[in-house]
């Protein structure tokens, strides 16, 4: 007996010298945190989502690559329509959606500038919208995620307090201390959230306003290129052009 008692007493001493796996402690924390915690992961996972969506996203539409907007337009400018057309309708980027629009309407002499401007900004809003889709509700997180950690903070704050009341005469620093770094959790675990779901968002949308930037550049060189004399215009024009100038 004495030797099976031992056998088991060493059996449970070696189970607790064990050090806890990172699920394990992982769990210990949440069920430390509480509901509030428990909040905070739901919350993680909806932004490392919509993260991965919008990369995803971003990926096959290939909303950075822009260098066939130069080519492009040359090509256009020189009278070689169906070369441009074909590139654009080989891209699946949302500026050469916008571009292409803009070329198909310029080509048109049945339609008026206005009416052609007019569908180019529907379009480019329906281009822009799918884009910004998912943005708003990943600010939304980094901007509440650091004030629900907060709010797990007061509420720890709270409980551990009453427990130091109720304590009474027999108070233990322990009781104080073990509330503070409970409590305290949820407030790293909201910064933890707030700052990877704030930098993604500021990045995205600094892809997006790039990508607006493009196309309003793209589709007003378009309706201005015949404002720009090109370098054999100018030398064909020689001193005759000079010539016809009006004097001031």
């Amino acid at each position: 007996m004495a030797d099976a008692t031992t056998a088991t007493a060493g059996a449970t001493n070696a189970t607790e010298a064990v050090p806890l796996g990172a699920i394990e402690q992982a769990l210990l924390f949440m069920d430390d945190g509480g509901p509030v915690l428990y909040l905070l992961l739901a919350i993680s996972i909806l932004a490392l989502t919509l993260i991965i969506a919008k990369l995803i996203q971003f990926g096959m539409l290939r909303v950075r690559a822009q260098g066939f907007v130069e080519p492009v337009l040359r090509a256009w400018h020189e009278g070689r329509n169906r070369e441009a057309l074909d590139s654009l309708r080989s891209q699946r980027n949302p500026v050469a959606r916008v571009l292409e629009v803009a070329l198909h309407g310029s080509a048109g002499g049945t339609r008026t500038e206005e009416l052609v401007k007019e569908e180019i900004t529907r379009v480019a809003g329906l281009e822009l919208d799918n884009l910004r889709t998912g943005l708003r509700p990943l600010a939304l997180i980094a901007n509440i995620s650091p004030l629900i950690g907060l709010l797990g903070t007061v509420l720890g704050m709270i409980n551990a307090f009453k427990a130091l009341q109720a304590a009474g005469n027999k108070v233990d620093p322990s009781i104080l201390s073990g509330g503070i770094w409970v409590a305290l959790l949820t407030t790293a675990a909201g910064l933890i959230i707030a700052i990877p779901a704030a930098t993604a968002h500021n990045w995205m949308e600094g892809v997006v306003y790039r990508a607006q930037r493009t196309m309003e550049d793209a589709v007003t060189r378009v309706f201005t290129a015949q404002l720009l004399p090109t370098a054999s215009s100018s030398q064909s024009a020689g001193p005759a052009a000079e010539a016809a100038q009006p004097l001031e």
